[in-house]
């Protein structure tokens, strides 16, 4: 069962919710000279020139006055709590820069994506959070690109790679 906080509780349950939920999204990779900070929500105004909106928060180790989380225009869809299914998320960014698609398909293996839900009044105080996903695969077009996050294929896993022999299978040759 998911744990809740006092104020996400209050605020689902009122009939105009004055807190709304933001999802905060990490991106890391080894080709990537320092994280990448997300943010569903335009929290602040974080600088004039450029304008640039975002939420601040201290939440995996981010500085807020040097780090916040930047606001895209996005949808997310936050992983369900199913015990038979493994995490899985939908992020998807409205096409604004033609540069999104392309970064995100340069990569040849898997980035690391850390995703938490916090409320706009509370940015610190995180109400779930999911770890160490993958970033499965970034299919765009024209007007949105569509990023599924979860955890590494199966299919990618290591098997060992025995040879069917007699000596290492003596019961198939009888």
């Amino acid at each position: 069962m998911r744990r809740v906080s006092f104020n996400a509780r209050t605020a689902f349950d009122a009939e105009t919710g004055g807190d709304i939920e933001v999802a905060l999204f990490v991106f890391e990779h080894a080709l990537l000279p320092e994280p990448i900070r997300l943010s569903t929500d335009p929290t602040e105004r974080i600088s004039a020139e450029p304008l640039i909106y975002g939420t601040r928060s201290i939440w995996n180790g981010a500085n807020p006055v040097v780090d916040p989380y930047l606001f895209v225009l996005a949808s997310a869809e936050v992983p369900g709590d199913m015990e038979d299914a493994p995490a899985a998320a939908t992020l998807v960014l409205e096409n604004v820069d033609n540069e999104i698609a392309s970064v995100l398909r340069s990569f040849v293996d898997y980035a690391t994506v850390h995703m938490a839900v916090v409320l706009v009044g509370s940015p610190d105080l995180v109400e779930v959070e999911y770890r160490d996903m993958k970033l499965v695969s970034a299919d765009g077009d024209a007007g949105e690109v569509r990023i599924a996050i979860g955890r590494r294929p199966i299919e990618d896993e290591r098997v060992p790679m025995d040879r069917f022999t007699k000596d290492r299978f003596p019961g198939i040759y009888r």
